[in-house]
């Protein structure tokens, strides 16, 4: 029999995307979803799918709670204090948990309640977290009972960087993230903010330094550079295990943008020693060689959206000033709700339930 698969929070953007990549997965059923806003309501009208997964109808999530524990994973797509009461309920009943919100991503508990406003996981709950970024952590993903499924700035943010830090190729005491995200990321909510008038023929920044991304992407980088950095930009003592040994301070500005979906992101900072781009490119390819879901491109140029919305695919490319000290520009593209969101929690379902990494996801990877 198939393992059985449910999802908290499924009528939200992400939770629809995970919906339909479920609805298309050859190697486990979807045993319910759960939404408490459209309870009663058949998936197949809201999702848009056919099949067994359309012929469901939405259930509450008190509903869901005793369907849950039969299931061999359940994916939350639930806000943060949510996500946490429903993790540790459910991991005490053995099963396997991927949460798509930031309840567990960020280890440090001061920088998480900074972010997030509320205490952070306890701590042995905490530790018990992968972090889910597959391409970094695939092995420590295998079999994973509890995985935070990663922010999609961070994402975005983390997979480029990373591979030049850990060649030490570029310093961390100047690196500058701006990103621009479709109005999607911001969730599925009635705002002013977020209306078609206030979006449309309009760019805005919001959240500048206060994201809860930034720490999450800090202490990713951190790892990469081998522990905390001082007020230099220097790397200190400090494990690396799991992604959580202290943060580098990065300057992170999202934008939105006046389309559904998608990030573009330009991240910018210095080499630590004379290169060319040509030498970045080929670190970048090496770290992500055999990747399904990484493609790294010659020219920043070539990097945009219409390569990656509906896919699974981070594409990447690099520009550089070839000079000690020289500027890096790293140009980096994914669909929010996809690699940024449902479609990497599938890679994480796969992993946890030792499966092929890619099933259900083949149609993401059209430009390979």
């Amino acid at each position: 029999m198939q393992p059985r698969i449910g999802i908290f929070g499924a009528s939200g953007y992400a939770g629809l995307e995970l919906t339909r990549l479920l609805a298309g997965h050859p190697g486990v059923q979807l045993a319910f979803a759960a939404s408490e806003r459209h309870v009663g309501t058949s998936v197949a009208d809201l999702a848009g799918v056919d099949g067994a997964t359309g012929k469901l109808t939405y259930v509450s999530f008190e509903a869901a709670r005793a369907a849950a524990k039969t299931c061999a994973a359940v994916l939350l797509a639930t806000p943060a204090e949510i996500s946490l009461a429903l993790a540790t309920e459910l991991g005490e009943a053995g099963v396997g948990v991927i949460d798509l919100s930031g309840a567990f991503r960020i280890g440090d508990a001061a920088a998480y309640t900074a972010a997030y406003g509320h205490a952070a996981p306890p701590s042995a709950l905490q530790r018990t977290a992968v972090y889910g970024l597959t391409e970094l952590h695939r092995a420590a993903l295998r079999g994973a009972k509890l995985v935070a499924n990663p922010g999609c700035y961070a994402t975005a943010a983390t997979l480029p960087l990373v591979p030049l830090l850990r060649a030490g190729l570029v310093t961390t005491d100047s690196i500058v993230i701006d990103a621009v995200s479709g109005a999607s990321g911001a969730g599925r909510r009635a705002s002013e903010d977020y209306s078609l008038v206030e979006l449309h023929d309009n760019v805005r920044a919001y959240k500048v330094l206060t994201h809860q991304h930034r720490p999450e992407i800090a202490q990713s980088l951190a790892a990469a550079a081998g522990g905390p950095v001082d007020g230099d930009g220097r790397a200190g003592p400090g494990s690396a295990a799991e992604g959580r040994c202290g943060l580098i301070d990065v300057t992170f500005v999202p934008k939105l943008l006046p389309i559904p979906r998608g990030i573009l992101a330009t991240i910018t900072t210095r080499l630590a020693r004379a290169a060319y781009a040509a030498e970045l490119t080929r670190v970048l390819r090496a770290a992500y060689e055999g990747e399904p879901f990484v493609r790294v491109f010659d020219r920043v140029e070539d990097v945009d959206l219409h390569r990656v919305i509906g896919t699974n695919l981070c594409a990447i490319a690099v520009a550089c000033e070839p000079r000690a000290g020289g500027r890096v520009v790293l140009v980096s593209a994914l669909d929010n709700l996809v690699k940024g969101a449902a479609g990497q929690a599938v890679q994480n379902l796969n992993l946890m339930l030792q499966l092929d990494e890619t099933a259900g996801l083949s149609a993401a990877r059209r430009f390979h």
